[in-house]
C-alpha cells in the first residue's frame, strides 16, 4: 500500500504490525534511535564500567543497576527497530485536502464554546495531545476520518459530548 493510499483513504485495513507515521514522525523515531544507540550507549557502558571497577560484581548493586539499564535500553533499540520496520510512511504531499485523512491538519469551529481548533491526524505512535496531534483511533480522529469541510459532527469524549463544524483540511507545514 502507497502512502497516497492510505492518506488518502478511508477504508484502509492495515495489518496490526503496521504503523501509520508521517514522514516527520519517521524522522522522530530514527532520531531517537540514532541517540539511543550512540550516546545513551556509551552512557550505558561507561556506567557497567564503572560498577565493575568498584569490585566483585556478584554482591554489586551498582553493577545490577547498570546492567538492568542496559537491558532496559536495548529492548527500546529493538523497540524503535521494529517501528521503523513496521511503519507504512504517509508522504504528506499525497495527503488529501477534500477529506479528513491521516496527516490531515483539521480546522474546527467547536459549537458549544464558540471556539477553533486546529488537529493534526496522525497514528497512534506519533498521537501527542498536547500538540494537538491526535490519533486516527482516538474518539475526535475517528469522528473526523474521512469528513469534509463544511460538515458537523458529534463526538463523545471522556467529558461528555462536544460538537465541531470542519472548517477547513490542509496539509501540514513543511
Amino acid at each position: 500500500m502507497t502512502g497516497l493510499q492510505a492518506a488518502g483513504r478511508s477504508d484502509i485495513n492495515l495489518s496490526e504490525k503496521q504503523i501509520v507515521l508521517t514522514r516527520n514522525g519517521l524522522k522522530r523515531v530514527q532520531d531517537e534511535l540514532h541517540q539511543l544507540q550512540t550516546i545513551r550507549r556509551h552512557e550505558v557502558t561507561e556506567n557497567i564500567r564503572a560498577a565493575k571497577d568498584l569490585g566483585d560484581v556478584t554482591e554489586n548493586s551498582e553493577y545490577e543497576t547498570a546492567k538492568t539499564e542496559q537491558a532496559f535500553l536495548e529492548g527500546q533499540i529493538s523497540e524503535l527497530k521494529g517501528i521503523i520496520g513496521a511503519a507504512l510512511i504517509i508522504d504528506e504531499a499525497d495527503i488529501r485536502t477534500d477529506e479528513v485523512s491521516i496527516g490531515s491538519v483539521v480546522k474546527v469551529h467547536d459549537l458549544e464554546n464558540d471556539e477553533e481548533w486546529e488537529y493534526t491526524v496522525v497514528g497512534s505512535y506519533e498521537a501527542d495531545p498536547e500538540e494537538d496531534r491526535i490519533s486516527n483511533e482516538s474518539p475526535i480522529g475517528e469522528a473526523l476520518f474521512a469528513r469534509k469541510p463544511g460538515d458537523t459532527i458529534e463526538i463523545k469524549v471522556p467529558a461528555g459530548t462536544v460538537h465541531y463544524r470542519i472548517i477547513s483540511i490542509r496539509r501540514p507545514d513543511a
